[in-house]
């Protein structure tokens, strides 16, 4: 379980999403972190990231992700230190700020992405 920090209105978009994908909320976080974590590999990408993590985020939401997922988290960690020099303190920080740079996506794209990666299942963008 990890507790990450994004807006409101972020929360709002991540459960819209989780009700068209017929999921849970976790699930769908683990997804972002699936489809947003291979283009974290440049520098300009990795300071976009510490630049999520420095932006205010009111509200905690706690997740759950497989032992083997939540695992990348240390490794991409360490990838950003070395990219930027920064070290970010916590898994928890990381995957907040990678889901935050999901979540700012187009939400029809981000729903899109969803049915793709689960193939067979369809997801749509719940309205407000």
């Amino acid at each position: 379980m990890l507790t990450v920090r994004i807006t409101a209105a972020e929360r709002m978009l991540l459960r819209r999403l989780a009700q068209g994908h017929r999921s849970d909320v976790s699930e769908v976080v683990a997804d972002a972190l699936l489809d947003i974590i291979p283009t974290l590999s440049a520098p300009g990408d990795a300071y976009r990231l510490l630049s999520a993590i420095a932006t205010p985020a009111p509200c905690a939401l706690t997740v759950w992700l497989p032992t083997a997922l939540a695992d990348l988290l240390v490794p991409g960690a360490a990838r950003i230190a070395q990219l930027t020099d920064v070290r970010v303190e916590s898994a928890s920080g990381a995957l907040g700020a990678a889901l935050r740079l999901w979540l700012a996506q187009d939400p029809v794209r981000l729903a899109a992405n969803l049915s793709v990666m689960h193939a067979g299942r369809p997801a749509t963008l719940v309205a407000a």
